[in-house]
């Protein structure tokens, strides 16, 4: 039976990738696709390396990480994101070499899949149409119809928001994958398998190696990725309240 890993928003957290991934090579996955933002975090370099070397085939989807740091290589981030946001995508974008941006440049927006069992499946970074969309578990319905009613596939994965859920929209079913490098709720790694259905996979790893690991790097906010995105992430309540107060 094909076997089909999703695996979103590591967000540079080597630690939390070598976890799935050793997880992945145990449950004998024929396929990967990296959902986007493998970048954007203290070993954003490694990751990509990581990835590039895998020995499984994996098909990379753009995120909006990789939008900004490819912009910030080329003329220079124009976007206004806070000033702590900016400071990562030119401390990244400084990380990577010309492979690296010759590789992301490459990757598209969306890739599908046919899945015995459960047909077509989109997979996407946030919405097909918009990198940036947020939403979750909690998001209404009626809001998301219009974005979600002409796509052309039985089911769509997504990221984006870092926190996994299965829902319905319309005739729909839109699933988020979870963030491997930088979850909101239990500490640990988040994604997906996918055979004959949905499969939500959670991966404990050792955080204190994975704390050391950060704090030896130069990246700006090391201190804070450690503590919010390794040690302490925000609960997935405080989240979606958030989420929901900014839409």
């Amino acid at each position: 039976m094909m076997k089909v890993a999703a695996v979103y928003d590591i967000h540079g957290n080597l630690p939390a990738l070598e976890a799935v991934l050793e997880e992945i090579d145990a449950l004998e996955v024929n396929q990967i696709v990296v959902g986007g933002d493998v970048v954007l975090g203290p070993m954003s370099r490694e990751c990509l390396d990581r990835l590039l070397s895998c020995k499984i085939p994996i098909q990379f989807i753009k995120g909006n990480c990789e939008i900004a740091v490819l912009e910030e290589m080329d003329k220079g981030y124009q976007g206004s994101l806070p000033q702590s946001v900016v400071e990562d995508i030119r401390w990244t974008a400084r990380q990577l070499l010309p492979r690296h941006q010759k590789e992301m440049l490459n990757w598209p927006m969306t890739v599908t899949f046919r899945m015995n069992g459960l047909g077509k499946i989109l997979f996407c970074h946030a919405t097909p149409e918009n990198e940036n969309e947020n939403f979750t578990k909690l998001t209404p319905e009626e809001k998301l119809l219009p974005i979600f009613s002409d796509v052309n596939a039985e089911a769509v994965v997504c990221g984006h928001t870092h926190m996994q859920f299965d829902r319905r929209i319309g005739t729909k079913r839109v699933i988020n994958a979870g963030s491997v490098g930088m979850p909101f709720g239990k500490p640990g790694a988040y994604w997906l398998l996918i055979d004959s259905d949905i499969n939500f996979r959670h991966v404990v790893y050792n955080a204190r190696q994975a704390v050391t690991r950060v704090r030896n790097t130069t990246y700006p906010h090391a201190e804070q990725f450690a503590e919010g995105s390794i040690l302490n992430p925000p609960s997935e309540e405080s989240m979606l309240k958030l989420f929901s107060n900014a839409q």
